[in-house]
């Protein structure tokens, strides 16, 4: 039997695999790696769980969404010094989640500064799967 790849194959193929290498993340596997050493019953991190964290006010009464307001599209303002911050969404702003050791300096100042403590891989992989997933 002869197989025949026909041009639509190759569109099809294609479509299939550009959303997938578009929305791979360097940083969010590492954190889906770390999470399957620290609790074998990890199985993926979700969209909720992250925008759940992004609007959770913690004992300080901040949350993410005091300094990045209630969408990560927008450009935030720090909520002490009404600095700018650049969006947090990648498709808006395409340096996030690109350098790993920036992301865990932020995660560190900020889960810090909102929640008064640090916070867990699966909240950093869930977080990150929510603001990845904003279009």
């Amino acid at each position: 039997m002869t197989v025949t790849l026909r041009p639509s194959h190759l569109f099809v193929c294609l479509a299939i695999a550009l959303p997938v290498a578009a929305s791979a993340n360097t940083i969010l596997d590492g954190y889906r790696a770390q999470a399957k050493q620290e609790n074998a019953a990890f199985k993926d991190f979700t969209v909720a769980a992250g925008q759940k964290l992004y609007n959770t006010v913690g004992p300080k009464q901040l949350s993410c969404a005091s300094c990045h307001t209630d969408s990560p599209k927008n450009v935030g303002k720090h909520a002490t010094t009404n600095k700018a911050i650049d969006p947090m969404a990648p498709n808006v702003n395409a340096k996030r989640f690109t350098d790993a050791a920036q992301v865990e300096k932020w995660f560190k100042r900020n889960c810090n500064d909102a929640m008064g403590r640090a916070c867990t891989t699966q909240e950093k992989g869930d977080f990150m799967t929510y603001v990845l997933s904003v279009k």
